[in-house]
């Protein structure tokens, strides 16, 4: 064997298992409680040990521009106007820069799957798509990711726009995006998408209802039309603050159509608490939607990051633990079960959420390891515990040490 991981804690259904885990030629070839083989070895040293943590939900074409923009109002309208902005003088260069920055706090916060979202438009042409996919060849050492096109300012009132994400999934984009919201025709735009989705075979993941209002909800259309095109699976929704609105009856019976149609849900932490509530002076609204009964009734779901460093979300440091613990705090999330379920959501549901069919810890999976400096899926989540390192297809991809206390004398 090329590595053995001795004294991992692996998570698995209602238990914690102690095992040794033997790598060869990029893949998971062995786990046992007292594996007998040679090869270097490793030791978790009884840490946990998860497989590569999933960002489902991210947009690397627009990270890191807060010096070229100005926030006032810290509203979405806000948010986009500023972008659009600054976009008009993005090249390839600068997007790759910006992009890279931002993956390599993913990576070693021990990110190794990722759905990144990318604008195309006239207005900005391939230049971030290309951008991010010559960061796709040149990360991939660390990193599997994938695009997702999709027209932030409109579809159907930006001519041109429509015929730039066919040629965006010509050119190796897997999965078409979607935002209603700031389109002129809202269900022409899901409309559309649909049938570009059908036409090409991809997976949809859209920007949805995000408002503070419960003002022309789109989510109940999109279950539809995912049942009418038999894309049940293949479709998720990120966003959707306001389903944090609804008084439980109503939500209720939405987290039923959900499950029903097989649509999925990201939520989106950093963002939504950004930039919903902006209109209210006091009981101010989270717009932070509680996934625990989505679950409850059989949604798939998943948290991520969306933006880091703009106008939309003006911090973050590419960690999904911290993520899924301001999820935990913003939501009311003590139950240890639940607390464990936040880190399946940057996990095994984010791989179920993309279809990844090679994901986990099993014989013949890829060695995509992440050992975190925790006993157990609550104390991550819990107590924001740090990856230690991480092994993409059995390589080496990052390393953090511990902290050294240097007490006197």
């Amino acid at each position: 064997m090329d590595l053995i991981i001795r004294n991992a804690v692996l998570a698995q259904p209602g238990e914690l298992r102690r095992a040794d885990i033997g790598i060869a030629d990029g893949s998971i070839v062995a786990i046992e409680s007292s594996l007998r083989a040679e090869g270097e070895e490793r030791d978790a040293e009884t840490c946990l040990v998860v497989p590569g943590l999933i960002e489902t939900h991210i947009h690397l074409d627009k990270t890191c521009i807060l010096d070229r923009c100005t926030i006032r109002e810290g509203t979405v309208a806000e948010a986009v106007r500023e972008t659009a902005t600054a976009k008009r003088n993005f090249t390839a260069d600068d997007v790759y820069t910006r992009a890279k920055q931002t993956v390599e706090r993913c990576i070693s916060h021990g990110t190794m799957r990722m759905r990144t979202h990318v604008e195309l438009d006239p207005g900005i042409g391939f230049t971030g798509f290309e951008a991010i996919q010559q960061l796709a060849r040149e990360y991939a050492w660390a990193l599997d990711l994938e695009i997702c096109v999709f027209p932030q300012e409109g579809l159907t009132n930006y001519p041109g726009t429509e015929e730039l994400l066919i040629e965006g999934l010509r050119r190796g984009a897997r999965t078409i995006g979607a935002a209603p919201y700031f389109d002129t025709d809202p269900p022409a735009q899901i409309d559309r998408i649909f049938a570009i989705a059908r036409e090409f075979d991809v997976d949809i993941d859209m920007h949805l209802d995000l408002a503070e209002t419960l003002d022309h909800m789109q989510i109940e259309y999109v279950c539809r039309k995912t049942e009418e095109y038999g894309w049940g699976g293949r479709v998720a929704v990120g966003h959707v603050t306001q389903l944090s609105l609804l008084p439980p009856a109503r939500f209720n019976a939405i987290a039923a159509q959900l499950a029903n149609a097989g649509v999925a849900v990201t939520v989106l932490p950093s963002t939504d608490l950004h930039l919903m509530g902006r209109r209210h002076d006091h009981t101010i609204p989270r717009g932070v939607v509680p996934l625990e009964p989505l679950r409850a009734a059989g949604v798939t779901c998943s948290i991520s990051t969306n933006n880091v460093l703009n106008p939309f979300t003006p911090y973050g440091d590419g960690s999904l633990i911290r993520m899924a613990n301001l999820y935990a705090n913003v939501c009311h999330v003590s139950r240890p079960d639940h607390l464990a379920g936040c880190l399946d959501m940057v996990t095994h549901d984010a791989a179920k959420l993309m279809r990844l069919s090679d994901y986990g810890i099993a014989v013949g999976a890829p060695a995509d390891l992440v050992c975190i400096d925790a006993r157990s899926p609550t104390d991550v989540v819990a107590t924001l515990a740090q990856p230690l390192w991480g092994l993409k297809r059995g390589r080496p991809s990052f390393s953090r040490s511990r902290p050294v206390l240097h007490r006197p004398g």
